[in-house]
């Protein structure tokens, strides 16, 4: 790529005008911003030590040596301490012939090097998934396969929560007051009817605290002493002691909302290649602690409970197993970490996590070095914000998250109104026009979601996800059916574009414009892989798309007189379209073919 060659351009013209080796770090090359000439740009100022000459003479210098050193940087121009080169027609056009057929064009191979494991979802048993988890699975899945497009090989992996306090209490609240209700018998997704009776737990809690608070008991104390939370201790303890009964009715529930939660998975285009399961690590998470308090790297209290000192790293203590032997959540991530290093030997550990849990992956990083686990530096945190709505943040415990079926149906019937109000559909019998709802209803939530930074808290605005002239995906989705549409008929017309003539044609302004965004692809792929971030492809995307459009409008194709640059230009156009179904695969998002 044009970058890699500028690099290296630069680095042997400081060799030989100026006698030194530099640091490649030092070498820092961007793109031209639109006022000035000129299509990247080389920053001259931390170069200036070696030099030891001003700004303005060693751009000159470098910029003389590079025309003549490549040939495929044709001219320059010095603005300050900036070097603006321009690339030549030469280069672009090559670079369009030699990739616009390639199938796998900006992605490499995946590698069979060891894996980086990437954890996302991971769901609790007592509620249907949310918008907070459609962000995770998006962010999660996509990361995913841009790791994969960049020839690492990536594992997806889920960690299901299904044991704890909070898994007993949709349990204890479905033996009193279930009635022996099935998602059957309510005709209801099972981790509906599972979350509804996770609900009616908080509020007959809350009334029971209400009430003791009343007698005069402080509010802590009652939030502890209140009977129904008793009870889901003790279920708890039941459930750790594999009492029969208690294990069959977690089994039953747990079967419903797997059920429920496949079919949101599937609808969201989600997959995993394992699954683990809390019920099946927290053990190994405990045999590591007791391990770890034989050795003098944990201790224990009066209480019998088991902590890790972290005063050392300027933290505090960590508690890793109750007075009554029961384990938290660290406990099962100890056991779920050893047990995936012991699956994959990985390079890197990726939990897709909100960045409320800071706190967690830094400590469980610094407990597994304790405990004598060199690989534990690999461990890598994936924060992301949270997503916000105009109303406020989501509480599942009071029932007023957004539920992640409900607001795929929302996308969905927002799409079919948006969509046949602006008359943007073609001849679509009953059952496509549902497709391409489908297609437009999630593509926009996909895409403005993973447009914005992970880091970044958002919010969610599902009208404005849906607008077909901003950026988001269904304007992507637009674009890509109006290309294939001139294709189409292009087809049609018998006209011959797959196998045009390889002589140049001067490059318009706008032609050269959309070869220099493509080009731009396996880079941004590799960005986005080293940053774990989709933002980046999703922009790239949204970029070309929009570049495309003008180019579209400046240049009616079908009606060219001059064949071979007609045929450029539709080769061109269906090398736009294959990047933008590629980069919009990357997010899972699927582009229509027509609308």
């Amino acid at each position: 790529m044009i970058e890699h060659l500028i690099e290296s351009g630069t680095s042997k013209a400081m060799h030989d005008l100026y006698g030194a080796t530099v640091d490649e770090r030092l070498i820092q090359i961007q793109k031209t911003r639109q006022e000035f000439e000129g299509d990247y740009t080389l920053v001259v100022f931390p170069l200036l030590r070696t030099s030891r000459k001003g700004p303005e003479q060693t751009a000159d210098e470098l910029g003389k040596y590079l025309v003549d050193f490549l040939p495929e940087v044709v001219d320059f121009n010095v603005i300050k301490g900036f070097l603006n080169l321009t690339v030549s027609d030469v280069y672009l056009h090559s670079f369009f012939v030699e990739n616009k057929n390639s199938a796998y064009f900006g992605r490499k191979k995946a590698g069979t090097d060891e894996p980086v494991v990437v954890e996302y979802s991971a769901p609790n048993t007592n509620k249907p998934l949310h918008l907070g988890h459609v962000r995770n699975n998006l962010l999660g899945w996509s990361v995913s396969e841009i790791l994969k497009a960049s020839g690492r090989n990536a594992v997806k992996v889920n960690l299901v929560n299904d044991r704890g306090i909070h898994i007993c209490k949709s349990m204890l609240a479905w033996q009193k007051w279930g009635q022996g209700k099935t998602p059957e018998s309510e005709a209801i997704k099972g981790d509906k009817l599972v979350g509804d009776y996770y609900v009616k737990f908080d509020k007959a809690y809350k009334k029971e605290i209400a009430k003791l608070v009343e007698s005069g008991m402080g509010k802590d104390d009652a939030a502890l002493q209140a009977p129904l939370i008793i009870e889901a201790k003790e279920m708890l303890k039941k459930w750790e002691q594999g009492e029969t009964e208690t294990r069959d009715l977690w089994q039953k529930m747990n079967s419903w909302v797997y059920d429920g939660f496949d079919v949101t998975y599937n609808r969201m285009g989600i997959d995993f290649e394992k699954v683990y399961y809390e019920s099946e690590t927290y053990l190994l998470g405990k045999k590591l602690v007791n391990d770890g308090l034989e050795k003098g790297v944990l201790f224990q209290k009066e209480d019998g409970s088991v902590w890790c000192d972290l005063s050392d790293e300027g933290l505090d203590e960590k508690l890793l197993l109750r007075p009554d032997g029961t384990s938290v959540y660290m406990t099962q991530d100890i056991g779920t970490a050893q047990l995936r290093y012991d699956d994959y030997h990985p390079s890197e550990m990726i939990y897709v996590v909100g960045n409320e849990q800071n706190y967690h992956f830094d400590v469980l990083k610094i407990i597994m070095k304790k405990l004598g686990k060199e690989w534990a530096e690999n461990i890598h945190h994936l924060n992301y914000g949270m997503v916000e709505l105009p109303e406020g943040k989501m509480k599942s415990r009071e029932g007023t998250v957004v539920d992640a079926d409900d607001l795929m149906d929302e996308m969905v019937e927002t799409a079919r109104k948006t969509t046949e109000e602006l008359g943007k559909f073609g001849d679509f019998s009953a059952e496509e026009s549902g497709l391409l709802y489908e297609m437009l209803g999630l593509g926009a939530l996909k895409y403005f979601i993973l447009k914005v930074d992970p880091k970044r808290t958002m919010l969610f605005n599902p009208k404005e996800s849906l607008d077909f002239n901003g950026n988001t995906g269904p304007f992507i989705q637009y674009t890509h059916a109006r290309i294939k549409s001139v294709l189409r008929k292009a087809e049609s017309q018998k006209i011959d574009f797959r196998n045009e003539s390889k002589n140049l044609n001067p490059l318009q302004s706008k032609e050269k414009n959309l070869i220099k965004i493509l080009h731009d692809f396996p880079q941004t792929i590799q960005q986005a892989a080293e940053n774990l971030s989709p933002a980046l492809v999703a922009n790239f995307a949204y970029e070309l798309a929009k570049e495309y459009n003008q180019f579209y409008h400046e240049f009616p194709m079908l009606k060219e007189t001059d064949e071979t640059l007609r045929a450029s230009r539709l080769a061109l156009s269906e090398f736009v379209a294959n990047t933008i179904k590629t980069a919009m695969g990357l997010l899972g998002i699927a582009v229509p073919e027509r609308m």
